[in-house]
């Protein structure tokens, strides 16, 4: 398989570049990955990159976009933080891959038993790690079930999961509000933004659309 250039990049359609993701995972959970020659894209991609997509997704170590959605070098720019969510500086890097780079979507990947999440759910301290996990709090405090304290910590995994979606789409409205580039591009249909969840025990990842 070949890199990505400014030709197949073109050719590749918001919805396309779900579609190639979506085949990437199947291939990743059916241990079938694609045959390329990880030296020679560097060698294609050394004048120049054309990814297709930018996924933000956690640190979490199980979680590498590259490998879930078996993908080379040069096919997707990678942006990742604890509890993937958004800053002003996460989304001038999604600006720069969408309006100057070209690529065509925004996936907002979180995963299971996500930690970022469940020291939020915990209401965590620790140095500069509390203001991070203060910017997923919004997500703990819109799920509203279950409504006994006592079941509204990182315990509870179904909670944590559900905490996990949230902070997806919140994420995803953060994207929208936060950068009129990239509204403007997701509303002219030159990008898209979606949403998906890692399974940790599976490797499965699930869209939402």
């Amino acid at each position: 398989m070949k890199a990505h250039t400014k030709i197949t990049q073109d050719a590749i359609s918001p919805n396309k570049a779900v579609e190639l993701l979506k085949e990437g995972n199947q291939r990743f959970v059916a241990n079938l990955k694609a045959s390329r020659d990880l030296l020679e894209q560097v060698a294609d991609t050394s004048t120049g990159q054309y990814p297709f997509a930018t996924i933000l997704s956690c640190i979490d170590s199980r979680v590498s976009s590259e490998l879930i959605f078996d993908q080379g070098i040069g096919d997707i720019f990678s942006v990742r933080i604890a509890g993937n969510f958004v800053n002003e500086d996460i989304l001038g890097s999604m600006e720069f891959a969408c309006r100057l780079a070209g690529t065509k979507l925004i996936v907002v990947l979180g995963h299971t038993s996500c930690g970022a999440v469940k020291g939020a759910c915990d209401d965590a301290k620790l140095g500069n790690l509390t203001t991070l996990l203060s910017k997923i709090k919004p997500a703990v405090e819109a799920v509203v079930e279950p409504s006994d304290e006592s079941l509204r910590n990182s315990k509870n995994i179904d909670f944590v999961n559900d905490v996990a979606k949230k902070n997806v789409y919140l994420t995803m409205d953060n994207i929208r509000k936060q950068s009129p580039v990239l509204q403007d591009m997701e509303d002219a249909g030159e990008i898209k933004i979606v949403g998906a969840m890692y399974d940790i025990k599976d490797g499965v990842v699930h869209f939402y659309e």
